[in-house]
């Protein structure tokens, strides 16, 4: 099973997730404004997914093309014993605890100005 989390924020205007099998788990809305940088707004939509395994390409494929570019925006999600993290047009995919894949990832969202404090997707 597939899960994973997806900020409605982090879509950009026209991107349309259809995934077969997608079920939202929850969906709330935080105030996060101590948390925040310039380019992200002061409250998130936070919507918490699943999928069937087989649904992780198309997962990957709908949130790399439906991402904003700007802003250090990502999308991350469990596929059984691997993690991936989606940005605007580039994905890591590394085994649940894998330190390097782990660290790739958040170097890469580091250099697309993702803050620091965001960089905390589970291992």
């Amino acid at each position: 099973m597939i899960t994973g989390t997806l900020l409605a924020e982090s879509l950009r205007v026209g991107a349309t997730i259809e995934v077969p099998g997608l079920f939202i788990r929850s969906l709330r809305r935080e105030d996060v404004s101590a948390s925040t940088t310039g380019a992200q707004p002061d409250v998130w939509t936070i919507l918490e997914f699943e999928a069937p395994p087989e649904a992780a390409g198309a997962l990957t494929e709908a949130f790399s093309s439906g991402l904003l570019a700007e802003g250090g925006w990502y999308a991350d999600f469990r596929a059984d014993d691997e993690h991936v993290v989606v940005f605007a047009g580039k994905v890591f995919r590394y085994p649940v605890g894998d330190e390097a894949g782990r660290a790739a990832a958040q170097e890469y969202g580091r250099s697309v100005g993702v803050p620091e404090h965001q960089l905390d997707w589970g291992a």
